[in-house]
């Protein structure tokens, strides 16, 4: 009897083994594993740090601080952080929050924040905060890139010089040439307008180079910028890598792109993967924080 459950509790023990609750793995181009350690190592070296996200997901988020949190280390305190999720014209009162001159509250109430700021941005902005680091506020109003949206880009050139200072330099190139934006055609289907399908582009194009515009004028000789931004921005090397290189060919710039995977072995994914230089799989079930 007694050998009999001891043979109970061992195969009891290799089934609960054999539950993968893996909850990430990064790889890298040519689809290694790699080390959370060795990766770290490895964007040290990088200029810029473009690290794509689902806005939902938690792993993804708690990933964000601590990759920050590691190369904060690695780097001997030498980085800068950006964001998608902070507009340009929100700067001075975000850079008051970071001095310590105002409370979260008075930053809520001055800043467009998003709906999870609490939950998925506060931990970096607060690492900012207590490591004295800059935290730039990258993205264009969203006033702005709504306005392309409906009346054109070129409507954006009767706006006041005060308001121009919170978009990049006009006039932004826009083309069907930077990755992710064909894609962008095709999901408006054949039935769009022409004028509304470049209408629709453009607006993600002031957004893409407005952000890189603010991460170029806020690099710093021997500083890793480190930018937070939805996957799209910066997936297949386009978006506001695409804008940053037209500007910048030789900055040494790396991607973090962010994959859903149903498999419970997070292998790469067969289908829809182009990858970047770290491709992170997360469980397609994982917690999402809205």
């Amino acid at each position: 009897m007694k050998n009999i459950l001891i043979a109970i509790l061992v195969l009891s023990f290799s089934a609960f083994k054999a539950q993968n609750f893996k909850p990430y793995q990064f790889y890298n181009q040519k689809g290694k594993a790699v080390k959370t350690e060795k990766m770290i190592k490895q964007l040290a070296d990088y200029d810029v740090v473009f690290f794509g996200e689902l806005h939902n997901n938690s792993i993804v988020h708690w990933l964000q601080l601590k990759v920050t949190e590691a190369l904060y280390e690695k780097k001997n305190k030498q980085i800068t952080l950006g964001a998608e999720m902070f507009e340009r014209d929100n700067q001075i009162q975000l850079n008051k929050y970071l001095a310590g001159k105002i409370e979260a509250k008075n930053l809520k109430d001055s800043v467009r924040l998003w709906n999870n700021y609490t939950t998925d941005y506060r931990p970096l902005v607060d690492f900012a905060k207590d490591k004295n680091l800059n935290f730039i506020a990258t993205n264009i109003p969203r006033k702005y890139a709504s306005q392309t949206a409906k009346e054109g880009i070129e409507s954006l050139n009767k706006l006041s010089e005060k308001e121009k200072s919170y978009i990049a330099q006009l006039p932004i190139n826009v083309t069907l040439d930077t990755p992710g934006y064909q894609e962008m055609k095709k999901m408006m289907g054949d039935h769009a307008e022409g004028t509304k399908v470049m209408n629709f582009i453009s607006a993600q194009a002031t957004k893409d180079a407005t952000m890189a515009e603010s991460i170029l004028k806020n690099l710093q000789p021997g500083k890793t910028f480190i930018h937070y931004n939805g996957n799209f921005h910066s997936k297949e090397f386009g978006g506001i890598y695409w804008y940053i290189k037209q500007k910048n060919p030789n900055l040494k710039m790396a991607v973090i792109s962010v994959f859903e995977s149903e498999n419970s072995e997070l292998k790469v994914p067969e289908k829809d993967y182009i990858p970047t230089d770290f491709n992170l799989i997360v469980p397609a079930d994982m917690t999402k924080t809205y």
